[in-house]
């Protein structure tokens, strides 16, 4: 057989040892069974929980969005006002000025909303 050619066999055996050896690691941290629609029985890796930094950075866009578009409807000077109001409440309405409060991108939204909503 000729040297290239061996090579390429080499490379494809390579490959799908790579491709076993990951699926073991992954198989490692647990698997479920199952029956497939054939009778096999077919065995998949359990899927591991990751934190939601998705979810999380979706959340944060929407409060920075919906802080933007009250602050542009109610104007800077009665967004403050109202905020200094839930400062002197109780714990809960505390915590809510401080995630209220108007900061840099909060102005920034409510800069490039102001011109639409009047």
């Amino acid at each position: 057989m000729a040297r290239a050619t061996l090579h390429r066999i080499d490379k494809h055996f390579d490959k799908r040892v790579r491709k076993i050896q990951k699926r073991h690691r992954k198989l490692a941290h647990g698997y479920v069974q199952k029956i497939g629609p054939d009778g096999l029985i077919v065995v998949k890796p359990r899927r591991r929980m990751r934190f939601p930094w998705k979810g999380i950075a979706l959340v944060l866009m929407a409060l920075f969005a919906f802080k933007g578009f009250l602050h542009a409807q109610l104007g800077g000077e009665i967004y403050d006002q109202r905020v200094a109001k839930l400062q002197n409440g109780t714990v809960i309405e505390k915590a809510g000025a401080w995630a209220m409060q108007a900061d840099p991108l909060t102005i920034w939204i409510s800069g490039q909303v102001r011109p639409y909503l009047r």
